[in-house]
Formats: C-alpha cells, structure tokens, sequence
C-alpha cells in the first residue's frame, strides 16, 4: 500500500519548516524545489470564495500518486520527492498543496517538482468545492 498524500485540513507552515529541516543531513543533495499551492479569494457570480472543501477517492488517488512518484523518479535524478495535499475545509489564505523535490542539482528539483504538481492536477482525483462567503458552493473548476 503506497503511502498516503493526503492531510486532514490546511497544511501548517510548521510542516513545511520541518520537512526542510528534516533535508539538512543529507549532504548529497545539492537543491530543494518546493511548491506551495494556497486557496485564493476567486470571485464567481459577484460572489467570493471562503473555503474550499476537498474530497478524494483516497485509495485510488494514493495509488495514482504513487505511480507520479516513481515517474519523477525515472525521468529525473531526484533524492527525494514529498507530496502532501488537504482534505477537508480549507480556508482562503490557507495551504491546500505541498510539493518538496531533492536533488544534487537544482534544474532536477525544479522540473521535477513542476511535473508532480502538474501530473497530480491532472490525474489525481481530488475534487475541490469552492464555499462561498454565503454558504452556497460550487464544484471546482482546475484553471
């Protein structure tokens, strides 16, 4: 069974300090990228977003993550490689979406970071529904 992406609520900036720090033994890598995706006040209809509540199909996105994973693994000369993603209600202003690449070289961290936050947009099922300032909600649309 892979390992789960998925954290209850917003990602703390604490997790993300200790995920860095947690780096700072292993002397080979050389560049870190790091994606930080945050809930944004969208405004639809003249009405503005407060939330968003994520759901997912838990088992089949792990998998489908996984597989990413190990994708990025072969195409790039990673170290390491760290997905989390919220479920739950989040907030605006909130952290939704952590993405954290290693490598002994930077342009490795980065594209690789760039084709996990994409190929986990794409594939994961993960549904987004945006909660209104009134309480009314909508599914999601990925810009």
């Amino acid at each position: 069974m892979p390992k789960s992406i998925f954290v209850q609520g917003a990602i703390s900036p604490q997790k993300i300090a200790e995920s860095i720090a947690k780096h700072q033994s292993k002397t080979a890598i050389g560049g870190h990228s790091i994606f930080l995706g945050q809930i944004r006040a969208d405004e639809t209809d003249g009405k503005r977003v407060a939330a968003i509540e994520y759901t997912a199909y838990k088992e089949m996105a792990d998998k489908e993550a996984d597989k990413i994973r190990e994708e990025a693994f072969d195409k790039f000369d990673l170290t390491c490689a760290h997905i989390y993603h919220s479920l739950g209600r989040i907030k605006t202003g909130e952290l939704c979406f952590f993405v954290f690449t290693s490598s002994a070289h930077r342009q490795a961290a980065r594209d690789a970071n760039a084709f996990l936050v994409d190929s986990i947009k794409e594939r994961v099922p993960i549904y987004g529904k945006e909660i209104f300032e009134d309480e009314s909600h909508q599914w999601k649309v990925n810009r």
